[in-house]
């Protein structure tokens, strides 16, 4: 049986007027959307095709190969597979793992590449594999491990994963950008329950929320033991919000972000563009020197833009205008727009361009960014992510001369130990 329905002539128009400017909306943000989904839909093809229980170690330790050792923390579900650890699920607690990974001689691969192996057991030759994986039962094991790993100057760098990351590919990650880097400061990777699936956005997005307390927790045990002296944290996409969101709870627990964290560096960083502005207010006066890794090519943020509203991600914008306001705030900003990688989505070049991996390694080394070179001046556009309040983003248009003067009364107040003053009626926030 058919059923239809009809409406006087004057209504029916209207429907139509509205369905006609509906469609006109939907057509523009899909129109939008289009090209970032298929790209979606590239990266969801191609790791659907990976080995996966790839972190079952190899049954004998390779030779001429290069070693990363790190330790894993995890807010994760374990898993009964030993070739996948844990799933991405939510755990009941914080797990510690030691795990060493090989990577394969420098003449057999690309900077910047995880090689991914193609079956179990891996190649080492050609391939990343998993040599060791052992249990941190307790937290004297885990400055056991530290002391035994440490290097000359007592550096810790702690790294911060992004959406859409199983445990693997967390640790494969992190072992691929410690060995291209360079550094020899310790590492530890705190990897949180992302179910390593595109369309699990928002699941990932409140498993970040989830483990706020755990990674402020590592924080402050990294920077409470005696033989720990610089902690620096590296934090990719959505990792990026996580990492803040702990910095912002140390702070109000401890009164202040401890002096021992020297350098945080967001890398792409998924966070909404005035949420950051909170963030940053709300570590208080001693924060440590930001550097923050921006691309106005990011695909991935531009559909994170639009699921969330149209408000801008801080990765994702061009932050040049507000140059010398972040230099007072001891931020400073690497365009990467013009940098090519090998994601599709514009996503990952702080870790596969040899070029931003390098200047990275010079960051985890504590030595500045600034080499003093014209290029690299260039590169480092010092700048704000709208931390100026309402008047800088009305004036954003507006030479940086003309900005400055408002923005720095703002941040004044803002940043104030006594609290921002009442001004027309309004307290600025």
């Amino acid at each position: 049986m058919t059923i239809s329905l009809s409406f006087p002539g004057h209504i029916a128009q209207g429907l139509t007027r509205f369905g006609f400017g509906f469609a006109k909306a939907i057509a523009g943000h899909v129109a939008r959307a289009v090209p970032v989904l298929v790209a979606l839909s590239l990266v969801t093809s191609g790791c659907a095709n990976r080995v996966q229980d790839v972190l079952q170690p190899l049954a004998v330790t390779p030779t001429g190969t290069s070693h990363v050792t790190m330790l894993v923390a995890t807010t994760r579900k374990p898993s009964e597979d030993p070739g996948k650890l844990f799933t991405g699920d939510r755990g009941t607690a914080i797990s510690l793992n030691s795990v060493d990974v090989s990577i394969p001689p420098d003449r057999n691969r690309k900077i910047g590449e995880v090689q991914w192996p193609s079956r179990m057991p891996p190649n080492p030759q050609k391939e990343f594999a998993v040599t060791q994986v052992a249990k941190v039962q307790s937290e004297g094991q885990a400055f056991d491990w530290y002391r035994k790993n440490r290097n000359t100057k007592h550096q810790v760098v702690i790294f911060v994963h992004g959406f859409n990351n199983t445990y693997a590919d967390a640790v494969f990650r992190f072992a691929q950008i410690v060995h291209d880097s360079g550094t020899d400061a310790v590492p530890i990777l705190f990897t949180w329950p992302s179910r390593g699936r595109v369309f699990d956005y928002l699941y990932d997005k409140e498993s970040a929320n989830f483990s706020r307390r755990a990674l402020e927790d590592l924080i402050l045990q990294a920077v409470k033991s005696p033989d720990v002296d610089d902690v620096t944290i590296l934090a990719h996409s959505m990792g990026g919000w996580l990492a803040a969101e702990a910095l912002r709870g140390v702070a109000m627990r401890e009164q202040s972000i401890p002096a021992k964290v020297k350098n945080v560096v967001l890398a792409s960083p998924d966070i909404d563009i005035d949420v950051f502005r909170r963030q940053f207010t709300e570590m208080g006066p001693k924060r440590p020197h930001f550097v923050i890794l921006t691309s106005t090519r990011d695909k991935a943020l531009e559909m994170s833009s639009w699921l969330s509203g149209g408000v801008s991600r801080v990765g994702g914008s061009d932050l040049r205008p507000y140059g010398p306001l972040l230099d007072e705030l001891g931020v400073s900003v690497i365009d990467t727009s013009a940098i090519t990688t090998n994601d599709p989505l514009g996503h990952n070049a702080f870790a596969d361009s040899p070029e931003i991996v390098r200047l990275l390694g010079r960051r985890l080394a504590g030595q500045s960014l600034d080499s003093g070179k014209a290029s690299a001046a260039d590169q480092l556009g010092v700048t704000a992510a709208n931390f100026a309040g309402s008047v800088a983003r009305l004036a954003v248009a507006a030479p940086v001369a003309a900005i400055s003067p408002e923005a720095r009364e703002i941040l004044k107040e803002e940043l104030s130990p006594d609290g921002p003053p009442v001004k027309d009626g309004r307290i600025v926030y």
